[in-house]
Parts: C-alpha cells; structure tokens; sequence
C-alpha cells in the first residue's frame, strides 16, 4: 500500500497533459496529469471516465458548453461523449478510465 501526494507528484511531472498511472484499481486505472494552462484537444472513448481536479481548475469543454470544474468536483463524461479542455485549466488532475 502505498500513499501518494497527488499535486506535488503532478507538479514534478515532466510534460504537461501527459498522464502518469498510478497502478488500478476495480480494473479501472488511476492517473495523475499536470495541466498547463494550453487546451487539450477532443476526444472520445468507449467507456465512462472520470475527472476529479485535485488543484487548480479545469475548463472543460462539452457539447460546445465550458463547464469550470473546480478543485474538489468531480464529472464524470459518459461513454460515448465527445469532450475537450479549453484554455485556461491549470493544475493536477485524476483521471480513472480503462
């Protein structure tokens, strides 16, 4: 068992919204990413992900809506659901996904 320190982990990483993970957990994988301000681009998946902000704030863009996501809140984007980071989302973020 392990303790991690997610900010400072996501502080040190090397290049920003290239995620780290942690190790699994209920087959899901945990990781830890540094954003940087810079948009992300959009994506989709095949299966739900979660997005917790562990510091900082993310913009998160969906169905051509930002939605601010503060330290402490969590969404979850359902499968399926096309979804992008706008400019301006700065600090540590956990993902769990497949």
């Amino acid at each position: 068992m392990n303790k991690i320190n997610l900010p400072l982990l996501a502080e040190h990483l090397p290049v920003a919204w290239h995620s780290s993970i942690l190790g699994q957990a209920a087959g899901a994988n945990i990781k830890v990413l540094r954003m940087d301000g810079a948009a992300y681009p959009s994506e989709v998946h095949d299966f739900d992900e979660a997005l917790l902000v562990i510091s900082g704030v993310m913009q998160l863009e969906v169905a051509g809506a930002v939605i601010s996501v503060q330290a402490g809140e969590l969404v979850i984007v359902p499968a399926g659901q096309a979804h992008a980071v706008a400019p301006g989302s700065y600090g540590s973020l956990v993902i769990v996904d497949q």
